[in-house]
């Protein structure tokens, strides 16, 4: 009974690393390229490389140590790569695209005019 506990925790977690690799791998195909130089980061090719052979780790070798490794890898790229060519590409939090650095959060501010 613990092992059949086990296992399904395992299945669990690799589902969670397949799932974090596959919308990792899709967010970094939709950004533009431009984008990446402009964050100072690696190219869109890396990137793509990266986390494709990540997502066919977590596909077809069930080796823990190699999708926990492409998992790191997934991280870095939605914790850090793309907040960067999110600020670059101007895609602010809430979903707001455009906008003005004086916007707030209930529209243009006009400077008590």
């Amino acid at each position: 009974m613990l092992l059949t506990g086990f296992s399904t925790f395992v299945w669990l977690l690799y589902m969670v690393m397949l799932v974090l690799a596959v919308v990792a791998l899709i967010m970094a195909a939709m950004a533009r390229e431009d984008a990446y130089r402009a964050a100072d980061k690696q190219k869109k090719s890396f990137w793509l490389i990266i986390l494709g052979i990540t997502v066919a780790v977590n596909l077809f070798v069930p080796m823990l140590f190699l999708q926990l490794a492409g998992a790191v890898a997934s991280i870095v790229f939605l914790v850090d790569v793309r907040p960067a060519l999110q600020a670059v590409s101007g895609g602010g939090r809430g979903g707001r695209r455009g906008g003005s650095s004086s916007d707030g959060p209930y529209g243009p501010y006009n400077g008590g005019r």
